[in-house]
């Protein structure tokens, strides 16, 4: 009897601990948890981001080596086959990974499942991550099962909702091979019409200089196709419209002006339209709809493809420091009718995609003050890529001038605009500059945010000692664009910019009955939608979009649209809310 009531007394105590630790299986702190063994370890991050599978190698993996102790060794869904096959495995094995960066609409079923670790109680000394508590509870926000923090958003800012994200160039804009449209007079360009004419003319100058046929004005893939065309929802962007799954919406806290791709005469018809015009002048490359991203990206190099749809396509990969001293590469085209469509800022991060650690790490501390340096301005520089990111590492890619202005030094500018063949000094690991880029892909703070301590961007091109730098492309264009020293500059002054404010703002996921339906309806619009593109006459452009929109609305497309509304209603109420949380 003493026995028994001696075992339910011990079984009692049990619960009780259990109970205060969090159940035995819960991701609560623990005393093992606070602990650091102080080894060199190999952490397993599942990075939906990522395109690289494997340890991370090069500059990078040293400086994370030696400051941490630690080695990535990434595990990447886009190389193992895209989708969520890999996602699903690893979460029903019970550890989706040590480090995980995936989207924000996971976290609440992480959670639930205690695949991820509150934070909590790692938070004290965090320096970097404690001054962003908004971007904190945007995440935490995620999580209705437990409060906690969960982790942290990517491209936190330090500025103003309404203001760019992008720096000097928008993501998606008309960016055209300038040299050939100088060589072809600097022809006005009033309205989309106007721009097929240019862009012929341009197309023929380049073939007559070339001698080579297979140069054509607008080239085209589909690799990124999901409930529109993506190239074509590409084109809407340049006249302010923005996508959610399958609605275009104009950018604005407006509540209005939603359109699909059935809307007859909306933006995304006319833009398939204006396609197949350019297809049917024969200035569309014949290869468009069975390429990828690597035969346009290829191409541009090249020199056969005189348009580029977004700054980052062309850009990279024509406007080299040669180039420009030549007036070649690409810059915006004088289109009287865009208004271009912008990211703003977002002050509490992008929860679209976040960061968070899994709870079968070891050594969470530890882990913690790796992501909190990737918080740092110095953890923002190391992570740099090439153009557009945040400007490498103090003292090898930029320095402070005598008035305290930073400036990249050579191996700077080679690193950003042309790191092709760039090697690492020994003294920091030696080997390629591209092969031991940061794998992460992921951008804890937005690189056109301002460094504390330059008062600049991270964005070397945001910089004024760059911005002070002149070549013959960059002085041509601004000679015949009002004296405008980047795009962003042209675009404010002449209103030809729309900003959607930058909310934290992440979609449900779809009900399964919904979802089905979105499949099939995303499936019609894609396959139609290409047809249309490339039709040999308007009659048969016609017949597609009218099959694509009998098929569309035959399939009870309704519950998408109404659902997509509803997430549009909460992303606009978003918007408000943070204009007029950072206008106190």
């Amino acid at each position: 009897m003493k026995k028994n009531k001696l075992m339910a007394a011990v079984s009692l105590l049990c619960v009780a601990s259990m109970a205060l630790a969090g159940c035995g299986n819960s991701d609560s702190s623990s005393a093992a948890d606070t602990k650091d063994d102080g080894k060199m370890m190999t952490v397993d991050v599942f990075d939906s981001l990522a395109n690289y599978q494997g340890i991370q190698k090069g500059w990078f993996g040293k400086i994370i080596q030696d400051k941490f102790k630690i080695k990535l060794n990434m595990i990447a869904p886009n190389v193992a086959g895209g989708g969520n096959t890999l996602y699903d495995t690893r979460t029903a094995a019970g550890n989706l990974g040590d480090l995980i960066i995936t989207s924000g609409s996971n976290l609440n079923k992480l959670a639930k499942a205690n695949l991820i670790t509150d934070l909590t109680p790692y938070m004290k000394g965090m320096k970097n991550l404690n001054q962003y508590k908004g971007a904190q509870q945007a995440v935490s926000n995620l999580v209705t099962v437990k409060k906690g923090i969960w982790g942290m958003p990517q491209k936190v800012s330090n500025q103003s909702p309404l203001s760019p994200s992008e720096g000097i160039e928008p993501a998606a804009a008309p960016y055209i091979r300038w040299d050939y449209y100088a060589k072809v007079g600097y022809p006005q360009i009033p309205d989309m019409d106007a721009f097929l004419n240019v862009l012929k003319q341009m197309q023929d100058k380049a073939r007559e200089e070339t001698g080579k046929n297979d140069i054509y004005a607008i080239s085209l893939f589909k690799d990124w196709d999901g409930a529109l065309m993506q190239n074509a929802g590409a084109i809407a962007n340049w006249f302010g419209y923005y996508q959610q799954n399958s609605i275009l919406y104009p950018a604005g806290t407006e509540k209005s002006g939603y359109e699909s791709a059935v809307t007859k005469d909306g933006v995304y018809q006319k833009v398939l339209k204006w396609i197949n015009k350019a297809y049917q002048m024969g200035i569309v490359d014949p290869d468009s709809a069975t390429q990828s991203w690597d035969n346009i990206s290829t191409k541009t190099t090249e020199g056969k493809v005189l348009l580029s749809l977004w700054s980052w396509l062309g850009q990279p990969r024509q406007n080299s420091e040669v180039n420009m001293a030549k007036g070649v590469g690409f810059m915006l085209a004088p289109l009287k009718t865009m208004k271009v469509y912008s990211a703003g800022a977002m002050p509490t991060g992008d929860i679209a995609t976040v960061i968070a650690v899994g709870s079968k790490a070891k050594n969470k501390s530890r882990l913690v003050k790796f992501i909190d340096w990737l918080y740092s301005s110095e953890g923002v520089y190391d992570s740099a890529s090439n153009a557009g990111s945040s400007a490498g590492i103090k003292g090898l890619a930029w320095k402070l001038n005598d008035e305290g202005k930073p400036y990249l030094t050579d191996f700077g500018l080679k690193a950003m605009n042309d790191a092709s063949g760039l090697n690492m000094p020994k003294e920091y690991g030696g080997g390629s500059y591209n092969d031991g880029i940061s794998e992460l892909n992921f951008s804890t703070i937005s690189p056109n945010a301002i460094d504390p301590e330059t008062k600049q961007g991270y964005n070397p091109q945001l910089w004024d000692t760059e911005l002070a730098k002149e070549n013959k492309l960059k002085q041509d264009w601004s000679d015949h664009m009002g004296g405008a020293k980047s795009t962003i500059e042209y675009l404010e002054k002449n209103k030809m910019i729309a900003v959607a404010p930058g909310a934290s703002y992440t979609a449900p996921e779809m009900p399964s009955k919904i979802s089905t339906i979105n499949g099939q309806v995303n499936t019609a619009v894609v396959s139609h939608s290409w047809k249309a593109a490339m039709a040999k006459s308007d009659a048969d452009f016609d017949n597609e979009i009218k099959q694509m929109t009998e098929k569309v609305n035959g399939l009870d497309f309704k519950q998408v649209y109404g659902f997509d509304q509803k997430c549009l209603t909460e992303l606009k109420d978003a918007q408000i809310k943070i204009v007029k949380q950072y206008a106190k």
